[in-house]
Protein backbone atom coordinates (compact mmCIF):
# COMPACT_ATOMS: atom_id res chain seq x y z
CA UNK A 1 0.00 0.00 0.00
CA UNK A 2 1.38 3.38 -1.00
CA UNK A 3 2.24 5.68 1.90
CA UNK A 4 -0.01 8.65 2.60
CA UNK A 5 1.37 12.17 2.04
CA UNK A 6 0.08 15.03 4.16
CA UNK A 7 -1.63 17.87 2.29
CA UNK A 8 0.92 20.41 3.51
CA UNK A 9 3.72 18.31 1.97
CA UNK A 10 1.85 17.75 -1.29
CA UNK A 11 1.39 21.49 -1.75
CA UNK A 12 5.05 22.16 -0.94
CA UNK A 13 6.52 19.41 -3.09
CA UNK A 14 5.47 20.54 -6.55
CA UNK A 15 6.62 17.09 -7.80
CA UNK A 16 4.46 17.21 -10.92
CA UNK A 17 3.97 13.77 -12.48
CA UNK A 18 4.42 11.79 -9.26
CA UNK A 19 1.70 9.60 -7.77
CA UNK A 20 0.44 10.57 -4.32
CA UNK A 21 -2.07 9.36 -1.75
CA UNK A 22 -3.87 11.96 0.35
CA UNK A 23 -6.43 11.35 3.07
CA UNK A 24 -8.66 13.91 4.65
CA UNK A 25 -12.04 15.60 4.87
CA UNK A 26 -13.99 17.28 2.11
CA UNK A 27 -14.18 21.04 2.48
CA UNK A 28 -16.11 21.69 -0.73
CA UNK A 29 -17.32 19.78 -3.76
CA UNK A 30 -18.19 21.29 -7.12
CA UNK A 31 -19.87 19.23 -9.88
CA UNK A 32 -19.96 19.62 -13.62
CA UNK A 33 -21.27 17.17 -16.25
CA UNK A 34 -17.95 15.41 -16.74
CA UNK A 35 -15.68 16.47 -13.87
CA UNK A 36 -15.97 16.80 -10.09
CA UNK A 37 -13.73 19.19 -8.15
CA UNK A 38 -13.16 18.20 -4.50
CA UNK A 39 -11.21 20.31 -1.99
CA UNK A 40 -9.59 18.09 0.67
CA UNK A 41 -7.97 19.13 3.94
CA UNK A 42 -6.32 16.88 6.53
CA UNK A 43 -5.61 19.53 9.20
CA UNK A 44 -1.91 19.86 8.41
CA UNK A 45 -2.38 23.28 6.77
CA UNK A 46 -5.01 25.97 6.26
CA UNK A 47 -4.78 25.30 2.51
CA UNK A 48 -6.78 22.60 0.71
CA UNK A 49 -5.56 20.42 -2.13
CA UNK A 50 -7.89 20.23 -5.10
CA UNK A 51 -8.79 16.81 -6.45
CA UNK A 52 -10.08 16.57 -10.02
CA UNK A 53 -12.12 13.44 -10.75
CA UNK A 54 -13.45 12.36 -14.16
CA UNK A 55 -16.99 11.15 -13.32
CA UNK A 56 -16.84 8.38 -15.93
CA UNK A 57 -14.10 6.63 -13.92
CA UNK A 58 -16.00 6.40 -10.61
CA UNK A 59 -19.14 4.84 -9.19
CA UNK A 60 -22.02 7.30 -9.43
CA UNK A 61 -23.58 6.34 -6.07
CA UNK A 62 -20.29 6.73 -4.24
CA UNK A 63 -19.70 10.13 -5.82
CA UNK A 64 -23.10 11.29 -4.54
CA UNK A 65 -21.95 10.47 -1.00
CA UNK A 66 -18.94 12.74 -1.30
CA UNK A 67 -20.26 15.83 0.46
CA UNK A 68 -18.84 18.49 2.79
CA UNK A 69 -17.38 16.73 5.84
CA UNK A 70 -16.98 13.28 4.25
CA UNK A 71 -13.65 11.51 4.81
CA UNK A 72 -11.77 10.23 1.75
CA UNK A 73 -8.61 8.58 0.56
CA UNK A 74 -7.51 9.75 -2.90
CA UNK A 75 -4.80 8.24 -5.06
CA UNK A 76 -3.79 10.21 -8.10
CA UNK A 77 -1.20 12.05 -10.15
CA UNK A 78 0.10 15.44 -9.11
CA UNK A 79 -0.35 17.88 -12.00
CA UNK A 80 -0.01 21.62 -12.52
CA UNK A 81 -3.21 23.34 -11.52
CA UNK A 82 -5.36 24.87 -14.22
CA UNK A 83 -7.18 27.14 -11.75
CA UNK A 84 -6.14 30.07 -9.61
CA UNK A 85 -5.18 29.78 -5.96
CA UNK A 86 -2.96 26.69 -6.05
CA UNK A 87 0.07 25.56 -8.04
CA UNK A 88 -0.73 21.85 -8.10
CA UNK A 89 -3.78 19.59 -7.97
CA UNK A 90 -4.42 15.86 -8.00
CA UNK A 91 -5.83 14.02 -11.00
CA UNK A 92 -7.74 11.23 -9.23
CA UNK A 93 -7.23 7.58 -10.18
CA UNK A 94 -8.85 5.99 -7.15
CA UNK A 95 -11.15 7.33 -4.43
CA UNK A 96 -12.14 5.46 -1.27
CA UNK A 97 -14.90 6.75 0.96
CA UNK A 98 -13.91 6.22 4.61
CA UNK A 99 -16.89 7.99 6.13
CA UNK A 100 -19.92 9.63 4.53
CA UNK A 101 -21.33 12.81 6.05
CA UNK A 102 -25.14 13.25 6.17
CA UNK A 103 -26.82 16.52 5.29
CA UNK A 104 -27.30 17.44 8.97
CA UNK A 105 -23.53 17.86 9.45
CA UNK A 106 -23.42 21.00 11.65
CA UNK A 107 -20.30 22.53 10.05
CA UNK A 108 -21.61 23.04 6.53
CA UNK A 109 -19.77 25.60 4.42
CA UNK A 110 -21.66 28.72 5.41
CA UNK A 111 -21.05 31.64 7.71
CA UNK A 112 -21.83 30.23 11.16
CA UNK A 113 -21.40 32.47 14.18
CA UNK A 114 -18.85 31.73 16.90
CA UNK A 115 -21.75 31.24 19.33
CA UNK A 116 -23.29 28.63 17.03
CA UNK A 117 -19.99 26.78 16.67
CA UNK A 118 -19.48 26.64 20.45
CA UNK A 119 -22.54 24.42 20.61
CA UNK A 120 -20.60 21.93 18.47
CA UNK A 121 -17.15 22.18 20.05
CA UNK A 122 -16.53 18.55 19.06
CA UNK A 123 -17.00 19.47 15.38
CA UNK A 124 -15.88 23.10 15.16
CA UNK A 125 -12.21 22.02 15.20
CA UNK A 126 -12.67 20.84 11.59
CA UNK A 127 -13.40 24.34 10.31
CA UNK A 128 -10.74 26.54 8.74
CA UNK A 129 -10.88 29.07 11.58
CA UNK A 130 -10.43 26.61 14.41
CA UNK A 131 -7.88 24.57 12.50
CA UNK A 132 -5.81 27.75 12.17
CA UNK A 133 -6.24 28.63 15.87
CA UNK A 134 -5.24 25.14 17.05
CA UNK A 135 -2.15 24.98 14.84
CA UNK A 136 -1.09 28.37 16.22
CA UNK A 137 -1.80 27.11 19.75
CA UNK A 138 0.61 24.21 19.16
CA UNK A 139 3.26 26.58 17.84
CA UNK A 140 2.88 28.92 20.81
CA UNK A 141 3.32 26.02 23.25
CA UNK A 142 6.43 24.92 21.37
CA UNK A 143 7.79 28.49 21.30
CA UNK A 144 7.35 28.80 25.08
CA UNK A 145 9.25 25.59 25.81
CA UNK A 146 11.99 26.55 23.35
CA UNK A 147 12.41 30.04 24.82
CA UNK A 148 12.89 28.82 28.38
CA UNK A 149 14.98 25.78 27.43
CA UNK A 150 17.35 27.93 25.39
CA UNK A 151 17.77 30.28 28.37
CA UNK A 152 18.63 27.46 30.74
CA UNK A 153 15.30 27.26 32.61
CA UNK A 154 14.03 23.91 33.88
CA UNK A 155 10.47 22.79 33.17
CA UNK A 156 9.00 22.17 36.63
CA UNK A 157 5.75 20.30 37.24
CA UNK A 158 3.67 21.78 40.05
CA UNK A 159 0.68 19.90 41.52
CA UNK A 160 -2.86 20.29 40.21
CA UNK A 161 -4.31 19.22 43.56
CA UNK A 162 -3.42 21.48 46.47
CA UNK A 163 -4.35 22.04 50.10
CA UNK A 164 -3.14 25.65 50.07
CA UNK A 165 -5.84 28.28 49.83
CA UNK A 166 -4.31 31.71 49.36
CA UNK A 167 -6.99 33.11 47.06
CA UNK A 168 -10.15 32.17 48.96
CA UNK A 169 -12.07 28.89 48.81
CA UNK A 170 -14.90 30.52 46.88
CA UNK A 171 -12.68 30.65 43.79
CA UNK A 172 -11.42 27.06 43.98
CA UNK A 173 -12.90 23.76 42.84
CA UNK A 174 -12.88 21.20 45.63
CA UNK A 175 -11.42 17.72 45.17
CA UNK A 176 -13.01 15.05 47.35
CA UNK A 177 -13.99 11.39 47.54
CA UNK A 178 -16.55 12.08 50.27
CA UNK A 179 -20.19 11.08 49.88
CA UNK A 180 -21.80 14.44 49.22
CA UNK A 181 -25.18 13.08 50.35
CA UNK A 182 -23.83 12.15 53.79
CA UNK A 183 -21.30 14.75 54.93
CA UNK A 184 -20.02 14.49 58.49
CA UNK A 185 -19.88 17.83 60.29
CA UNK A 186 -18.56 19.03 63.64
CA UNK A 187 -20.55 20.88 66.29
CA UNK A 188 -19.96 24.19 64.45
CA UNK A 189 -21.40 22.79 61.23
CA UNK A 190 -18.04 22.59 59.45
CA UNK A 191 -17.34 19.58 57.26
CA UNK A 192 -14.95 17.02 58.77
CA UNK A 193 -12.30 15.99 56.24
CA UNK A 194 -10.42 13.46 58.39
CA UNK A 195 -11.89 10.56 56.41
CA UNK A 196 -11.41 12.21 53.00
CA UNK A 197 -8.77 10.94 50.56
CA UNK A 198 -6.14 13.50 51.58
CA UNK A 199 -7.32 13.85 55.17
CA UNK A 200 -7.90 17.56 54.67
CA UNK A 201 -9.76 19.93 52.37
CA UNK A 202 -8.16 19.87 48.91
CA UNK A 203 -8.81 21.86 45.73
CA UNK A 204 -7.71 22.23 42.13
CA UNK A 205 -4.88 24.74 41.91
CA UNK A 206 -5.38 28.36 40.86
CA UNK A 207 -1.63 28.81 40.28
CA UNK A 208 1.62 26.90 40.41
CA UNK A 209 3.57 29.95 41.58
CA UNK A 210 4.10 29.09 45.25
CA UNK A 211 5.42 25.62 44.44
CA UNK A 212 7.37 27.14 41.56
CA UNK A 213 9.21 29.34 44.06
CA UNK A 214 10.31 26.18 45.86
CA UNK A 215 11.70 24.81 42.60
CA UNK A 216 13.56 28.03 41.84
CA UNK A 217 15.33 27.98 45.20
CA UNK A 218 16.73 24.56 44.25
CA UNK A 219 17.29 24.85 40.49
CA UNK A 220 17.89 28.58 40.11
CA UNK A 221 15.36 29.23 37.36
CA UNK A 222 12.27 27.22 36.51
CA UNK A 223 9.03 27.60 34.60
CA UNK A 224 5.68 25.89 34.92
CA UNK A 225 3.26 25.35 32.03
CA UNK A 226 0.04 23.61 32.91
CA UNK A 227 -3.69 23.87 33.57
CA UNK A 228 -5.11 25.98 36.39
CA UNK A 229 -8.68 26.28 37.64
CA UNK A 230 -10.84 29.09 39.01
CA UNK A 231 -14.44 28.67 40.13
CA UNK A 232 -15.46 32.26 39.41
CA UNK A 233 -19.03 32.52 38.15
CA UNK A 234 -17.91 34.82 35.38
CA UNK A 235 -19.51 34.70 31.94
CA UNK A 236 -17.29 37.13 30.06
CA UNK A 237 -15.22 36.91 26.85
CA UNK A 238 -12.05 37.00 29.04
CA UNK A 239 -12.70 34.26 31.63
CA UNK A 240 -12.46 30.46 31.71
CA UNK A 241 -12.83 28.04 34.59
CA UNK A 242 -9.98 25.90 33.22
CA UNK A 243 -7.04 27.57 31.49
CA UNK A 244 -3.29 27.17 31.06
CA UNK A 245 -0.63 29.25 32.79
CA UNK A 246 3.08 29.82 32.19
CA UNK A 247 4.84 30.83 35.41
CA UNK A 248 8.62 31.29 35.50
CA UNK A 249 10.42 31.88 38.80
CA UNK A 250 14.02 33.13 38.84
CA UNK A 251 16.45 33.56 41.70
CA UNK A 252 18.62 36.68 42.00
CA UNK A 253 16.42 38.81 39.69
CA UNK A 254 15.49 42.42 40.44
CA UNK A 255 12.61 44.32 38.83
CA UNK A 256 14.63 45.44 35.79
CA UNK A 257 15.71 41.84 35.14
CA UNK A 258 12.10 40.72 35.41
CA UNK A 259 10.76 43.35 33.00
CA UNK A 260 13.49 42.52 30.49
CA UNK A 261 12.55 38.82 30.69
CA UNK A 262 8.84 39.59 30.24
CA UNK A 263 9.48 41.74 27.17
CA UNK A 264 11.94 39.30 25.61
CA UNK A 265 9.60 36.38 26.23
CA UNK A 266 6.49 37.93 24.72
CA UNK A 267 8.39 39.22 21.69
CA UNK A 268 9.87 35.76 21.14
CA UNK A 269 6.39 34.18 21.13
CA UNK A 270 4.94 36.74 18.73
CA UNK A 271 7.92 36.50 16.37
CA UNK A 272 7.69 32.70 16.44
CA UNK A 273 4.07 32.96 15.32
CA UNK A 274 4.93 35.36 12.50
CA UNK A 275 7.81 33.15 11.34
CA UNK A 276 6.11 29.76 11.65
CA UNK A 277 2.35 30.33 11.26
CA UNK A 278 2.33 32.58 8.18
CA UNK A 279 -0.55 30.93 6.28
CA UNK A 280 -2.78 30.62 9.33
CA UNK A 281 -2.14 34.21 10.42
CA UNK A 282 -2.84 35.52 6.92
CA UNK A 283 -6.13 33.61 6.93
CA UNK A 284 -7.13 35.03 10.34
CA UNK A 285 -6.01 38.51 9.27
CA UNK A 286 -8.36 38.24 6.28
CA UNK A 287 -11.33 36.54 7.95
CA UNK A 288 -11.28 37.56 11.64
CA UNK A 289 -9.22 40.68 12.32
CA UNK A 290 -7.88 42.79 9.46
CA UNK A 291 -5.41 44.57 11.76
CA UNK A 292 -3.89 41.40 13.19
CA UNK A 293 -0.61 41.20 11.24
CA UNK A 294 0.08 44.90 11.63
CA UNK A 295 -0.48 44.63 15.40
CA UNK A 296 1.77 41.59 15.77
CA UNK A 297 4.58 43.23 13.83
CA UNK A 298 4.24 46.41 15.88
CA UNK A 299 4.92 44.45 19.10
CA UNK A 300 8.21 42.93 18.00
CA UNK A 301 9.46 46.17 16.47
CA UNK A 302 8.96 48.47 19.45
CA UNK A 303 10.39 48.96 22.92
CA UNK A 304 7.85 48.49 25.70
CA UNK A 305 7.12 51.52 27.89
CA UNK A 306 8.05 51.23 31.59
CA UNK A 307 5.33 53.12 33.45
CA UNK A 308 4.98 53.55 37.23
CA UNK A 309 1.37 53.20 38.40
CA UNK A 310 1.34 56.75 39.83
CA UNK A 311 2.38 58.23 36.48
CA UNK A 312 -0.29 56.10 34.77
CA UNK A 313 -2.97 57.51 37.07
CA UNK A 314 -1.78 61.04 36.27
CA UNK A 315 -2.12 60.33 32.53
CA UNK A 316 -5.63 58.88 32.98
CA UNK A 317 -6.75 61.80 35.15
CA UNK A 318 -5.43 64.24 32.55
CA UNK A 319 -7.43 62.38 29.87
CA UNK A 320 -10.58 62.71 31.98
CA UNK A 321 -9.98 66.47 32.33
CA UNK A 322 -9.75 66.64 28.54
CA UNK A 323 -13.14 64.96 28.10
CA UNK A 324 -12.28 61.24 27.96
CA UNK A 325 -15.01 59.20 29.65
CA UNK A 326 -14.40 55.89 31.43
CA UNK A 327 -17.01 53.53 32.85
CA UNK A 328 -14.96 52.77 35.98
CA UNK A 329 -13.11 55.16 38.33
CA UNK A 330 -9.33 55.44 38.14
CA UNK A 331 -8.20 57.37 41.18
CA UNK A 332 -4.92 56.63 42.95
CA UNK A 333 -5.42 53.35 44.81
CA UNK A 334 -7.93 51.88 42.34
CA UNK A 335 -7.22 48.61 40.56
CA UNK A 336 -7.22 49.65 36.91
CA UNK A 337 -9.90 48.20 34.63
CA UNK A 338 -9.21 46.87 31.16
CA UNK A 339 -10.54 50.12 29.62
CA UNK A 340 -7.86 52.12 31.47
CA UNK A 341 -5.08 49.71 30.50
CA UNK A 342 -6.15 49.73 26.87
CA UNK A 343 -6.34 53.54 26.80
CA UNK A 344 -2.73 53.76 27.94
CA UNK A 345 -1.57 51.17 25.39
CA UNK A 346 -3.77 51.90 22.38
CA UNK A 347 -4.38 55.64 22.59
CA UNK A 348 -1.76 57.34 24.75
CA UNK A 349 1.49 55.45 24.12
CA UNK A 350 0.38 53.36 21.11
CA UNK A 351 2.71 50.58 22.22
CA UNK A 352 2.84 47.88 24.93
CA UNK A 353 3.29 49.11 28.49
CA UNK A 354 4.82 47.47 31.56
CA UNK A 355 3.11 49.11 34.52
CA UNK A 356 4.99 48.95 37.82
CA UNK A 357 4.89 49.96 41.49
CA UNK A 358 1.21 49.37 42.28
CA UNK A 359 -0.37 50.24 45.64
CA UNK A 360 0.30 47.44 48.10
CA UNK A 361 -3.40 47.13 49.01
CA UNK A 362 -4.45 45.94 45.53
CA UNK A 363 -1.68 43.40 45.01
CA UNK A 364 -0.76 40.00 46.46
CA UNK A 365 0.84 39.52 49.88
CA UNK A 366 4.08 38.07 48.50
CA UNK A 367 5.15 41.13 46.48
CA UNK A 368 8.20 43.07 47.65
CA UNK A 369 7.41 46.49 49.10
CA UNK A 370 9.13 49.54 47.56
CA UNK A 371 11.56 51.43 49.75
CA UNK A 372 10.05 54.84 48.96
CA UNK A 373 6.42 55.89 48.98
CA UNK A 374 5.25 57.66 45.79
CA UNK A 375 4.25 61.32 45.59
CA UNK A 376 0.88 62.05 43.93
CA UNK A 377 -0.58 65.57 43.66
CA UNK A 378 2.15 66.77 46.03
CA UNK A 379 1.19 64.25 48.73
CA UNK A 380 2.98 61.13 49.94
CA UNK A 381 0.80 58.07 49.21
CA UNK A 382 0.56 54.59 50.69
CA UNK A 383 3.21 51.92 50.18
CA UNK A 384 3.67 50.40 46.72
CA UNK A 385 5.09 47.08 45.61
CA UNK A 386 7.47 45.88 42.91
CA UNK A 387 4.75 44.46 40.67
CA UNK A 388 5.02 44.40 36.88
CA UNK A 389 1.93 44.07 34.66
CA UNK A 390 2.47 43.87 30.90
CA UNK A 391 -0.40 45.62 29.10
CA UNK A 392 -1.18 44.84 25.46
CA UNK A 393 -3.47 46.30 22.78
CA UNK A 394 -6.88 44.58 22.49
CA UNK A 395 -6.22 42.60 25.67
CA UNK A 396 -5.20 44.80 28.58
CA UNK A 397 -3.12 42.86 31.10
CA UNK A 398 -1.43 39.85 29.51
CA UNK A 399 1.35 39.22 32.09
CA UNK A 400 1.35 39.81 35.83
CA UNK A 401 4.60 39.53 37.75
CA UNK A 402 6.59 40.82 40.70
CA UNK A 403 9.72 40.68 42.73
CA UNK A 404 8.86 38.37 45.65
CA UNK A 405 9.41 39.39 49.27
CA UNK A 406 12.37 37.35 50.54
CA UNK A 407 12.30 38.58 54.14
CA UNK A 408 10.61 36.15 56.53
CA UNK A 409 9.63 38.88 58.99
CA UNK A 410 8.16 41.18 56.33
CA UNK A 411 6.25 38.31 54.70
CA UNK A 412 4.80 37.20 58.03
CA UNK A 413 3.86 40.81 58.72
CA UNK A 414 1.85 41.00 55.49
CA UNK A 415 0.22 37.62 56.10
CA UNK A 416 -0.92 38.68 59.57
CA UNK A 417 -2.05 42.12 58.43
CA UNK A 418 -4.22 40.58 55.70
CA UNK A 419 -5.51 37.70 57.88
CA UNK A 420 -4.37 35.13 55.32
CA UNK A 421 -4.88 31.53 56.57
CA UNK A 422 -1.34 30.08 56.40
CA UNK A 423 -1.66 27.01 58.64
CA UNK A 424 -1.10 24.71 55.64
CA UNK A 425 1.60 26.93 54.14
CA UNK A 426 4.49 26.31 56.52
CA UNK A 427 6.45 24.81 53.65
CA UNK A 428 6.24 28.08 51.68
CA UNK A 429 7.45 30.10 54.66
CA UNK A 430 10.40 27.73 55.05
CA UNK A 431 11.89 29.17 51.85
CA UNK A 432 12.28 32.45 53.76
CA UNK A 433 13.71 30.75 56.87
CA UNK A 434 16.35 28.52 55.30
CA UNK A 435 18.66 30.26 52.84
CA UNK A 436 16.24 32.90 51.60
CA UNK A 437 17.23 34.63 48.35
CA UNK A 438 16.04 37.50 46.17
CA UNK A 439 13.77 36.16 43.42
CA UNK A 440 11.09 37.22 40.98
CA UNK A 441 8.58 35.73 38.57
CA UNK A 442 5.51 36.28 36.45
CA UNK A 443 2.39 34.54 35.22
CA UNK A 444 1.10 34.54 31.65
CA UNK A 445 -2.35 33.20 30.86
CA UNK A 446 -1.76 31.09 27.74
CA UNK A 447 -5.24 31.78 26.39
CA UNK A 448 -4.68 35.55 26.80
CA UNK A 449 -1.59 35.18 24.62
CA UNK A 450 -3.65 33.16 22.13
CA UNK A 451 -6.28 35.91 21.96
CA UNK A 452 -3.62 38.42 21.03
CA UNK A 453 -1.80 36.25 18.50
CA UNK A 454 -4.94 35.02 16.69
CA UNK A 455 -7.13 38.13 16.84
CA UNK A 456 -10.04 36.08 18.16
CA UNK A 457 -12.49 38.08 20.28
CA UNK A 458 -13.56 35.48 22.84
CA UNK A 459 -11.29 33.38 25.06
CA UNK A 460 -13.64 30.41 24.59
CA UNK A 461 -12.52 30.26 20.97
CA UNK A 462 -8.79 29.78 21.58
CA UNK A 463 -9.03 26.60 23.69
CA UNK A 464 -10.36 23.34 22.21
CA UNK A 465 -13.03 22.64 24.83
CA UNK A 466 -13.89 25.68 27.00
CA UNK A 467 -14.98 25.21 30.60
CA UNK A 468 -17.30 28.00 31.73
CA UNK A 469 -20.24 28.32 34.14
CA UNK A 470 -22.91 25.71 33.27
CA UNK A 471 -20.75 24.35 30.44
CA UNK A 472 -18.67 21.18 30.57
CA UNK A 473 -20.39 19.46 27.66
CA UNK A 474 -17.49 18.07 25.65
Amino acid sequence: MQKRTKVVDVLKSGAVGSEVVVMGWVRTKRDSKTVVFIAINDGSTINNVQVVADVTNFDEEMMKQITTGACLSVTGTLVESQGAGQSVEIQAKDIKLFGACPADYPMQKKGQSMEYMRQYAHMRLRTNTFGAVMRIRHNMAFAIHKFFHDKGFFYFHTPLITASDCEGAGQMFQVTTKNLYDLKKDEKGSIIYDDDFFGKQASLTVSGQLEGELGATALGQIYTFGPTFRAENSNTPRHLAEFWMIEPEVCFYDMDDLMNLEEEFIKHCVKWALDNCKDDLEFLNKMIDKGLLERLNSVINTEFVRLPYTKGIEILQEAIKNGRKFEFPCNWGDDLASEHERYLVEEHFKKPVIMTNYPKAIKAFYMKIDEKKPIYNGKEMEETVQGTDVLFPQIGEIIGGSVREESYDKLIGEINARNIPMKDMWWYLDTRKFGSCPHAGFGLGFERLMLFVTGMANIRDVIPFPRTPKNAEF
